[in-house]
């Protein structure tokens, strides 16, 4: 897959959203007319919790709309929830999924270069945006995760805009085998030291990885996966 497209593009404000009044800006809104993208975002772009979203890392978080259809009948009680935007992306995308796309990849999208950071860990957040206790960890278990890019080339974002593969320097690391080595084959050790190298591979995705191989046990999730007081 060389090529998908950039169907809409979306920014939202951090409101009051978690059971405490945590922070929140999931709940991004369609923007009219080009926007400009730096390293660090979507202009007028906001992170409710700045210490584990945004940055150079997660500048623009993507979804794909091949996703929706399966969320609706995954869960049909809230299936009206499953629509583009929903899951607090800055890009809605067709054309690819996870399958399709690899740690590292470059897309020129107009002037703008992205290139591909990691994969989305979803949060507790998402168990109040779709009124489902254990959505974030439906969302580990599928795959369906979403992903972010680092804005190397600065500029202007329109939609709908064509994106087209320029480099892919690690083809054998496809975002599906991120997620097997993150929440399935968690203490591979071969495979955690070959990810643990990978050039472009976040600080905290090298962290992560070594923490594994040093300490042979996978690091707890429930903080990320579970609201503040739920458990």
């Amino acid at each position: 897959m060389t090529r998908f497209r950039i169907v809409e593009l979306r920014r939202g404000t951090a409101r009051p959203f978690g059971p405490n009044g945590e922070l929140s800006a999931i709940d991004k809104q369609p923007v009219p007319g080009p926007v400009q993208v730096s390293a660090t975002g979507m202009e007028g772009d906001e992170q409710g919790d700045p210490r584990h979203h945004g940055g150079p890392d997660k500048a623009l978080h993507a979804y794909s709309v091949a996703h929706y259809p399966w969320w609706q009948g995954e869960l049909p009680r809230v299936a009206a929830r499953f629509r583009p935007g929903a899951f607090g992306e800055n890009l809605v995308v067709e054309g690819v999924t996870e399958g399709d796309l690899c740690l590292g990849d470059l897309w020129q999208v107009g002037e703008v270069t992205l290139q591909l950071s990691q994969s989305r860990q979803p949060c507790w957040k998402l168990n109040t945006r779709f009124a489902t206790k254990d959505m974030a960890r439906r969302v580990q278990d599928s795959g369906r995760t979403g992903w972010y890019f680092r804005v190397l080339t600065p500029g202007e974002l329109r939609a709908p805009a064509e994106a087209r593969l320029i480099e892919r320097p690690h083809p054998d690391w496809p975002l599906t085998r991120i997620w097997d080595v993150l929440y399935r084959d968690t203490l591979n050790t071969s495979v955690l030291r070959e990810l643990a190298t990978l050039t472009g591979l976040p600080e905290r995705w090298q962290s992560l990885a070594q923490n594994r191989l040093k300490r042979r046990e996978v690091e707890d999730w429930s903080r990320r996966l579970n609201a503040p007081g739920s458990e």
